[in-house]
């Protein structure tokens, strides 16, 4: 018998939204895992807040929703709001009733700022970190380290001389009009030194290789235990010649201790400098050799006939699954936000993403 086609919507529903959600779904899992790690925040979520004033939005709320953003690729805040309005698994994941009015994307982004201003971000990464450490997800010994770059939020248009506080000279002007002219790069020397973004100032110009074109970037680093490629460590700094080697010396200084721990990465950290300051600290330097062109590479005979050094090789290569995610599905290929600290705290949120998943997938392996 065909049913009628009724047009007559139902004002009341008897089924709650927690009874839409699919038991064997895969974001119950993930949402258990953000509720821990947000308890255990509680305290100091309470630190930044006043106790008087008008009532604000829930961090909890907030972070749920930016990880929400960064599962589904979700490309803007104001998309993200506007899928909350009718998307029943992102209110349940959110923690919103489906009465429950929704923010304006502007009011959204005014408290993500200030609750990332702080430690909240670092915060919330070290308590997801701890849920994998107490489930024995993490190794102490083995480590990984490795660099990306990201694109900034800034166009070439916007890279000009340090001291000049106008939308560019008449030599760099061409000859298109309005607020978007054509611009004519061709001749002019542009280098970090002299040049800088006027709509970001901490973007660098940079490439990833002799074959590439530049682009305004930061610079992403992620420290990888080797066990169950989680990430433990992550820090974004300008995109300079030695950043990848000052950040892996940095990271490594967070991971010594009593017990010998080894470190692995690509090419680009076969250093005499970098080698020497990681032996300084007890570290043992699982550092692919670099002997293209001739090179003489820094890494000993002895490390290099090691059986734990060809298993570091296998294992580092775990690291580009983490920058390979947060750039496609993370969305982290083409930066959204200026600035060097809240760039840090955004890749924060993505890698903590990324753990949670890695933690879930690990838990429904087993």
């Amino acid at each position: 018998m065909r049913s009628v086609d009724s047009k007559q919507q139902v004002f009341f529903s008897f089924k709650s939204i927690e009874d839409r959600i699919p038991q064997d779904h895969p974001i119950r899992l993930l949402k258990k895992l953000v509720d821990e790690a947000l308890e255990r925040l509680s305290q100091d979520l309470d630190k930044i807040y006043s106790n008087t004033g008008r009532p604000s939005i829930p961090p909890e709320q907030l972070l749920r929703a930016l990880l929400i953003q960064i599962f589904f690729s979700i490309r803007s805040e104001r998309q993200l709001v506007e899928q909350l309005n009718y998307n029943m698994m992102f209110r349940w994941f959110v923690g919103l009733n489906l009465d429950d009015d929704i923010w304006n994307h502007s009011t959204f982004t005014k408290n993500r700022e200030r609750l990332l201003a702080g430690e909240i971000a670092h915060r919330f990464f070290e308590e997801v970190l701890a849920i994998a450490k107490e489930n024995g997800l993490v190794s102490q010994e083995h480590f990984t380290v490795d660099g990306t770059l990201m694109e900034a939020w800034a166009s070439h248009k916007s890279f000009q001389m340090k001291d000049d506080v106008s939308d560019g000279d008449d030599s760099e002007k061409g000859s298109g009009a309005g607020k978007n002219p054509d611009v004519d790069f061709r001749g002019q020397k542009r280098s970090n030194e002299t040049h800088e973004s006027k709509t970001d100032p901490d973007a660098r110009l940079a490439r990833k290789s002799q074959r590439t074109g530049a682009q305004m970037s930061y610079m992403g680093h992620a420290l990888m235990e080797n066990r169950n490629g989680l990430v433990v460590d992550v820090r974004v700094t300008h995109a300079t010649g030695k950043a990848e080697k000052e950040a892996a010396a940095s990271m490594a200084s967070a991971i010594k201790g009593t017990r010998r721990v080894t470190l692995g990465g690509d090419k680009g950290y076969d250093s005499d400098d970098l080698l020497r300051e990681l032996r300084d600290m007890g570290i043992t330097p699982h550092i692919a050799a670099n002997t293209h062109a001739h090179r003489t590479s820094s890494i000993d005979q002895r490390t290099l006939r090691h059986e734990g050094y060809q298993v570091s090789q296998k294992k580092r290569k775990l690291v580009e699954q983490i920058f390979g995610w947060s750039k496609t599905v993370g969305c982290l290929r083409k930066l959204k936000h200026r600035g060097l600290e809240l760039v840090h705290s955004i890749t924060l949120m993505n890698l903590t993403a990324y753990n949670l998943i890695r933690i879930r997938n690990l838990a429904i392996a087993e």
